[in-house]
């Protein structure tokens, strides 16, 4: 077992460091003038505009590495993108972060997209965290007041979707356009959760250990669907399910999530409640498990249409996830699919051509290069943060040996 962990780990820190930081270090460049977009075929989008999810999760990123490794170059990348996102993302006169930036830096969409808000709240926070800079951590702060200000809604128990540019309700909330325009998703929630847990390592407020109560209280009550096991994903402004789509890599990211949250907040009786629903959630996410160790993208049991494609960032929560679940139970069924959604990735997503990740493999076994590189979805977040984690988690478990 000692010699397999030590195995596992050697592969994650270089599959990091000699191939998913190098490649995102060198798409950010200057960290100023970087194309918005790389295509599934390499080629390179200059003119692509750039989300606020892809700048604020590579400031995750780069932190997070930082963190950990103490490697400068890893710094000054994390310092560059902090201050693009600073410059260029934050809202000067309204709060909150723009949506999208074109290719020199001007807004050209200004919604308020309470997903964006949150990831520019990790990012913010990690560096933070991993530099101990007081301005970062005032900038994250900001932004999370501008979330409990504006897009909390008290009345109906959650966190909207999207408002404008000046905080007023917006007729199409949508993620994206595959998403459903509902008021409520799981989707922002979870990633709302995770922010916020992450703020309150490093800002030991009330109101940050509030939220991330009232989020975890969200996530067990409303979100997560007893008689199935899995997360709802959509719901209207009265909490009322919109579709019973099941998202596996959904529900064992926020298995994970969520645990981690609870121990953040530090308090037993918050952690115990929650562990029903963690486990619960693994085990549901395990439907999902086809024999090659990966995991298939989502399901929807009102009309049995399958999607089958194995998405990148789902077979790198699934390592997470079932490792997590391996560390809560000691049952080492989850340490084999964390260690086979792992050995899955290694010979099926990596590009061993251009470096990096492809977006998905298909169901017939092919590579997708129809989908991005790098781009508004495509980030260095889920899979560099799943070589973090599990780097962290097994150098735990070899320190108790």
């Amino acid at each position: 077992m000692e010699k397999m962990l030590l195995q596992w780990r050697n592969e994650l820190s270089e599959e990091l460091t000699c191939d998913i930081l190098p490649f995102w270090m060198a798409f950010l460049g200057d960290g100023e003038h970087f194309a918005g977009r790389i295509d599934g075929c390499g080629n390179v989008h200059p003119q692509a505009g750039k989300g606020a999810v892809l700048i604020a999760r590579m400031l995750w990123t780069f932190s997070a590495a930082y963190g950990a490794t103490r490697r400068p170059e890893y710094l000054d990348a994390a310092g560059k993108v902090r201050n693009l996102l600073v410059s260029r993302l934050i809202d000067p006169l309204y709060g909150g972060v723009y949506w999208e930036i074109a290719s020199d830096g001007r807004p050209v969409c200004c919604k308020k997209q309470s997903y964006a808000i949150g990831f520019a709240v990790y990012g913010l926070s990690e560096y933070a965290r991993a530099t101990g800079d007081p301005a970062a951590l005032d900038e994250a702060a900001a932004l999370f007041a501008s979330l409990e200000e504006h897009v909390w809604d008290a009345a109906r128990d959650g966190y909207a979707e999207a408002l404008t540019q000046d905080w007023r309700p917006l007729e199409d909330m949508r993620l994206s356009e595959k998403d459903a325009n509902t008021y409520f998703s799981m989707n922002t929630h979870l990633h709302l959760l995770e922010p916020c847990a992450n703020l309150l390592r490093v800002w030991q407020e009330d109101r940050v250990a509030r939220a991330v109560r009232r989020l975890l209280r969200i996530h067990t009550d409303r979100l997560f669907d007893p008689q199935t096991g899995h997360l709802n994903l959509f719901f209207d402004a009265e909490w009322r399910p919109q579709g019973r789509i099941v998202s596996f890599g959904h529900d064992v990211e926020a298995s994970w999530l969520i645990d981690e949250a609870a121990a953040v907040l530090g308090d037993p009786q918050a952690a115990a409640g929650v562990g029903p629903v963690v486990e619960a959630l693994a085990k549901a996410a395990g439907e999902g498990v086809q024999s090659d160790g990966s995991l298939i993208y989502e399901y929807d049991p009102l009309t049995g249409r399958t999607d089958a494609d194995r998405h990148w960032w789902v077979q790198a929560e699934a390592v997470v996830g079932f490792f997590n679940m391996y560390e809560r139970t000691g049952d080492e069924a989850f340490l084999r699919r964390s260690r086979d959604a792992w050995q899955y990735i290694r010979t099926h997503l990596l590009d061993t051509e251009n470096g990096e990740w492809f977006w998905s493999v298909r169901a017939d076994g092919s590579a997708n290069r129809d989908d991005d590189k790098a781009g508004f979805w495509k980030c260095p977040y889920h899979n560099g943060r799943m070589c973090l984690e599990l780097m962290r988690r097994i150098g735990r478990l070899l320190a108790k040996n």
